[in-house]
């Protein structure tokens, strides 16, 4: 049963990921992240189509078990967060953040899946300095980049966009979006994405 939260603490949720900045950043983790400067905001062409069957996929996670994607059809509405690079700022204050916004992914019946093309130990220091994290992650390192690919968002240099994707429980794609790589995406339109599927 999805549980029913007030739209005021939804919002202050949303301000408060939208205003803050490093959740879960101690002042050792901070000194360990690599800035890579600015990049080039886009660098790929999406091979999905809003409407269509989203991809299935097979990956490692972080907590030794492999997780598919078809695995939810029927059961949970499901969120991807790809990400570029682990030790790196921006990645580093998004995921952090959906700690803070669980509820919202409660609320629409949502699970969330973070995927890198980091391999495993990477991911495993990463994320264990940034403390727990409530969403499985999923590494896309070997064949590198795959789902990544399967999905458009692989780049040039080898890293994932920074998008978001929203499938169904039917396995429809519903949301795509590839943001600037250099910013954190607004977690006010996810929300609102994910409101829609409980109309239809």
């Amino acid at each position: 049963m999805v549980r029913k939260y007030p739209k005021i603490l939804l919002t202050v949720v949303i301000l408060f990921f939208v205003s803050s900045y490093a959740f879960g950043l101690s002042d050792a983790f901070k000194k360990n992240i690599y800035n890579p400067g600015q990049l080039k905001p886009t660098d790929s062409t999406l091979k999905v189509k809003i409407g269509e069957n989203a991809p299935d996929f097979t990956l490692p996670s972080l907590s030794g078990e492999k997780i598919s994607l078809g695995q939810f059809k029927g059961k949970k509405n499901v969120v991807i967060s790809f990400v570029p690079a682990a030790w790196t700022p921006v990645c580093s204050d998004q995921w952090p953040g959906y700690n803070l916004a669980k509820i919202i992914f409660d609320k629409n019946d949502a699970i969330l899946l973070g995927i890198t093309v980091d391999n495993i130990p990477t991911l495993y220091a990463w994320t264990n300095q940034m403390g727990d994290l409530w969403f499985k992650v999923l590494s896309d390192f070997w064949p590198h980049g795959k789902v990544a690919e399967m999905f458009g968002v692989l780049r040039s240099d080898g890293v994932a966009e920074r998008a978001l994707f929203i499938i169904d429980k039917k396995g429809i794609l519903r949301y795509a979006h590839v943001s600037d790589i250099n910013k954190r995406p607004d977690l006010k339109d996810l929300a609102t994405e994910l409101e829609k599927l409980n109309k239809n």
